[in-house]
């Protein structure tokens, strides 16, 4: 199916796309002008993309001829055309011509003949052909050009290299070209992907003999979208030196130009703006009114930069501009000038003209995606305040001590911690009057000397120099002989302490070893993981070096109720990529604390048996004089809030877009909107349906329900409408890469970015974006436009690809606009793996979880890992936090001793388990794990566990068992603790479909049967 006159409409998904380039000096031939790109010559088609690619010609053969010629003037962006394909299909037969002979394939035109089959009639010429590989990664390659003619048609028509002359094609019957054809609109190249050819180009620079450099202006409805080349577009224009536009009052109103290197390369360039004058004399914007994003920004911790922006010869870069018209702005036309000024060359002036309506917008143009107002998103400081969040409390100070909830730090005269205490429970659920000092003496950084010798630092003491409710800072320097050691610091509400430490010199030397010296007190180094260590319980001595492929610079060692992390950073630090995409922007080793290889972290108990003495090294070096050595690192002091067992016995999540009333009817309350669905359709950028998003909702809440979408900024949807200007950053949001993917990624992308998640069935494409960047700001700055606009009460995040201050504006933003309690839930698969350079994923995201409500880990977590890895890996509780398990539904016998169940409708039902806690009355218990040494139920064995959940009349008791075999034994239990009378107190084990039948013990009978793997609930009460 096609047709003829049916001309390619940008419609709202068509800008949502991203596309790439190619170079103008890779084997272009003249072509003629009489096939000029035309609007009409562009259409749409329908045909199996999967096996013929996206994209063809639709020829007309008007006589019969055992042999056809066809020009066919593609203007294609691809560098390599002739390593290409091209297949040709009778259009009435649908029959493919095997007598085809490509005579030049270049990326102007493509010169073929072919043998009609059937005559008159129209034929498709394919030129992009492919096969795909996979689903949600899918591996696209081009099919190669194959020899199928029959060698007497060859022969007959005199086709091939030796026999072929331009004279034969003008003797020969000629093919008409009728369309060139997209499988969609997004898949279209027209118009801005439609190339000049190389006579066009070299006709421009005649008429610009003296023109190092030229200017395109571009409206923003056709984002300029290629580096190597230019569009047809401009050459056919000539190049004006005008911006003309149409703004709304309020609106912020998104242009660009085009800034072509054409006869050499650009160091920078400098973009000045005069300001915009109305004609009438009426008002006036001032010059600051205006931006160019690829010059200038705010970054995501809100600090202003600049950018250069270097071009080279031959290449074109977009440059993205904006200006904020005010809502008080008088109607009417206002004018301007923009300077370009490449460095070292001569300054062009760009006039702009911009016609101001009487329409004023209340959000400056956000409703609508396709105006690019967001653009000024990027540079967005919403929520970078200090303000804290629940249930934080503000920071307060009392001498050196400095408290947050639940936890406080003493400083030394250096400013370094000497005393760090956590006063929360041992069962984690409250905190108590009671302090447990995690440190057994002061954290000290040391030097020693080639002699053997420890410095001794002496200074003036440290000094606050900031203080709000969620941050305390503080500034110190101290001295020994050359050397200098200053101190910047930070901690925050959250218990999150930075520290900062340089070490400089007035003169060289020589030194055995700088390092960072923690004794943590031995009865609170229970456990540990990171540093290529899996979850549980600590070894007894470790050592660690530094290693590029292991995302591994952090190591948390506590037990359920004190703990800290410890990361070790420098001022190179750029954040990794996460999951499966590490190694391809892996960890920047830091270099005062890797030293080439010699620098590395230990632990070992100290010779006095109170502490576990952990020691970041760096090893022998040189001071170098006026050279500082930058030795960063941070502190989390764990847990970080209390757990919330009534909301985890409260909130029921169901993780998928269902109708509401059978998502009501299984149980649950709140849903997990993921994308690929009906209202959120495209990965991470939950913006062209926010109508039936906000129906959905509406009708949610009032059924006493919660709506959660998936929305995070790992990766970003193809149909992103800022794409094509998030490109022109270069790798500044959009990481470098191998390229692959998708078919459309290959052919509107530069071949150098990575490829995300795909849904076929929605083309939906990803890219993998950078570890930090402003698209951060542009991301919080959407979720607080869908909390606002759609009411979504909270997100799901599939893994974390920001960092910490991200992820506490992303907490204030929904706190202040849902108060009524936003929810945040985190899923990770496992990623200790090579691919995933061997992270714990709870320990790689744990400076997000002061801000979460809940876990989901996860796809390849092994429940049958012993209890200590599902302490620290999995439930989430040495943190404050409680979870759900997912890999094959879990465990659910283990999983109640950590309150965990799985979460519909995947893998496993916890319906059956729902509907006895709601019957036991669950929500008004007090958990007691097995971890505490409170728990007033016990095995008396190592490998079955009991966590007792009590209340006023009854206690409910969790056992599960790892032993290899089936057991049988008493529990002990504290009758006195659950204030219980073991005369007169029965133990029943209540029926609970596919867990456990119905059993009730004789009185006074308190004995345990369980099978290996397995558990059971008992219920004690008094009869």
């Amino acid at each position: 199916m096609y047709c003829k006159c049916r001309s390619i409409v940008v419609m709202a998904l068509v800008a949502a796309g991203a596309l790439s380039f190619n170079s103008i000096a890779s084997g272009l031939r003249p072509s003629s002008s009489e096939n000029a790109p035309k609007p009409e010559s562009y259409g749409i088609g329908t045909w199996d993309a999967a096996s013929l690619g996206n994209h063809r010609a639709v020829l007309s053969v008007e006589k019969k001829a055992d042999a056809v010629f066809a020009r066919i003037p593609w203007r294609r962006r691809d560098i390599n055309p002739q390593d290409k394909a091209v297949l040709v299909y009778d259009a009435a037969t649908g029959k493919r011509i095997l007598n085809l002979y490509l005579v030049d394939i270049n990326r102007e035109f493509g010169d073929i003949v072919f043998q009609p089959q059937t005559a008159p009639g129209d034929y498709f010429v394919y030129y992009m052909p492919y096969k795909a590989e996979g689903r949600n990664y899918p591996k696209v390659t081009y099919i190669a050009p194959e020899a199928g003619a029959e060698a007497s048609w060859l022969a007959a028509n005199r086709l091939g290299p030796e026999l072929w002359t331009a004279a034969r094609s003008r003797m020969m019957p000629a093919a008409r070209l009728l369309q060139f054809q997209s499988i969609d609109a997004f898949h279209s190249f027209y118009p801005m992907e439609v190339i000049a050819t190389r006579a066009e180009v070299d006709a421009l620079l005649a008429r610009r003999p003296g023109a190092d450099y030229l200017v395109f202006p571009e409206s923003r409805e056709h984002p300029i979208r290629m580096t190597r080349d230019l569009p047809y577009r401009w050459v056919e224009r000539a190049a004006p030196d005008i911006v003309r536009g149409r703004a709304d009052k309020g609106e912020y109103f998104a242009f660009q130009t085009g800034l072509w290197a054409a006869r050499k390369g650009i160091e920078d360039v400098e973009v000045r703006f005069s300001g915009l004058r109305s004609n009438t004399g009426m008002g006036s914007i001032p010059a600051s009114a205006f931006t160019c994003f690829n010059l200038e920004g705010v970054d995501w911790k809100g600090n202003d930069f600049k950018r250069t922006s270097s071009v080279p010869q031959g290449r074109v870069q977009a440059l993205w501009m904006g200006v904020q018209i005010p809502a008080d702005a008088a109607s009417g036309a206002y004018s301007g000038e923009i300077v370009i000024a490449p460095k070292g060359m001569a300054e062009t002036k760009i006039a702009i003209e911009l016609s101001v309506t009487d329409k004023v917008l209340s959000d400056a143009g956000d409703g609508e995606p396709l105006r690019l107002s967001r653009l000024r998103w990027l540079n967005s400081r919403i929520a970078l305040d200090d303000g804290i969040v629940k249930p934080y409390r503000p920071l307060s100070e009392s001498g050196n001590t400095i408290a947050c909830l639940g936890r406080e730090v003493r400083l030394s005269p250096a400013g370094f911690p000497e005393s760090i205490r956590s006063y929360f429970a041992p069962e984690v659920t409250h905190l108590s009057g009671t302090a447990t000092e995690v440190l057994a003496a002061p954290i000290a950084f040391a030097i020693e000397t080639a002699s053997g010798d420890v410095l001794r630092f002496k200074g003036d003491g440290y000094r606050i120099t900031k203080r709000a409710e969620g941050a305390v800072a503080w500034e110190a320097e101290s001295r020994s002989g050359a050397l200098t050691l200053s101190l910047k610091a930070r901690m925050e509400f959250d218990g999150f302490a930075d520290f900062q430490a340089v070490l400089s010199s007035a003169a060289a030397a020589d030194v055995k070893d700088i390092r960072l010296e923690i004794p943590v007190s031995l009865p609170v180094a229970q456990y540990m993981m990171g540093m290529g260590v899996k979850g549980g319980l600590r070894p007894a001595e470790f050592e660690w070096r530094w290693d590029e492929t292991r995302n591994q610079d952090s190591i948390w060692v506590g037990t359920a109720h004190a703990g800290l992390q410890c990361a070790f950073r420098d001022e190179n630090y750029v954040r990794p990529l996460n999951t499966n995409f590490y190694l391809l922007k892996p960890l920047r080793l830091p270099p005062s604390w890797w030293n080439q290889g010699k620098g590395g972290f230990r632990f070992k108990p100290s010779s006095d048996g109170r502490a576990l003495l952990m020691t970041a090294t760096s090893g022998p070096r040189a001071v170098e004089a006026g050279q500082p050595l930058h030795f960063y690192f941070s502190l989390f002091l764990t847990p970080f809030k209390p757990l919330d067992t009534r909301a985890q016995w409260s909130t029921r999540y169901y993780h998928a877009f269902k109708p509401l009333g059978e998502i009501q009817a299984a149980g649950a309350n709140t849903v997990n909107v993921h994308h690929a669905t009906e209202v959120n359709p495209f990965i991470n950028y939950p913006f062209w349906r926010p109508a039936e998003m906000k129906a959905y909702i509406d009708d949610a809440h009032g059924r006493g329900m919660k709506v959660k979408i998936y929305y995070t900024v790992r990766e970003l949807s193809n149909r992103a409408a800022e794409l094509f200007a998030l490109t022109s950053l270069g790798d500044e949001v959009l990481i470098g890469g191998p390229g692959g993917g998708y078919s459309w990624l290959q052919e509107h992308l530069e071949p150098d970015t990575i490829a995300g998640w795909f849904v076929p069935e929605l083309q939906d494409a990803a890219l993998i974006t950078s570890g930090t960047s402003r698209w951060h700001n542009s991301y919080v700055e959407g979720l607080d436009w869908l909390v606002r606009n759609v009411g979504i009460d909270g997100l799901y995040i599939d893994d974390i690809a920001f960092d910490r201050t991200v992820m506490k504006r992303v907490r204030k933003i929904l706190e202040r606009g849902r108060p009524d309690g936003a929810l945040i839930d985190l899923h990770s698969a496992n990623q200790y793996n090579p691919r995933d350079g061997f992270a714990n994923s709870a320990n790689l995201y744990l400076e997000h979880f002061p801000y979460l409500d809940r876990l989901w880990f996860g796809e390849y977590f092994d429940y049958n890992s012993p209890p200590d890895f599902w302490l620290v890996e999995v439930s989430g509780i040495p943190f404050g936090l409680m979870g759900e398990m997912l890999e094959k539904g879990g465990n659910p016998w283990r999983g109640m001793l950590y309150g965990m169940t799985a979460r519909l409708p995947w893998a496993g039902d916890p319906r059956p388990l729902w509907k006895f806690w709601d019957e036991f009355g669950i929500r008004d218990t007090k958990m007691i794990g097995y971890w505490s040494p409170n728990c007033p139920v016990r095995t008396g064995r190592p490998d079955v566990l009991a966590t007792a959940y009590v209340k006023d009349g009854a206690t409910l008791v969790a056992v599960a068992s790892w032993a290899s075999k089936p057991v049988r034994f008493p529990l002990i239990i504290d009758w006195k603790a659950l204030g219980l009378d073991p005369k007169r107190t029965r133990m029943e084990a209540p029926g609970i479909s596919e867990f456990q039948k119905e059993k009730s013990l004789p009185p006074g009978d308190f004995t345990v049967v369980v099978e290996p793997g397995l558990g059971r609930l008992f219920v004690l009460s008094e009869k």
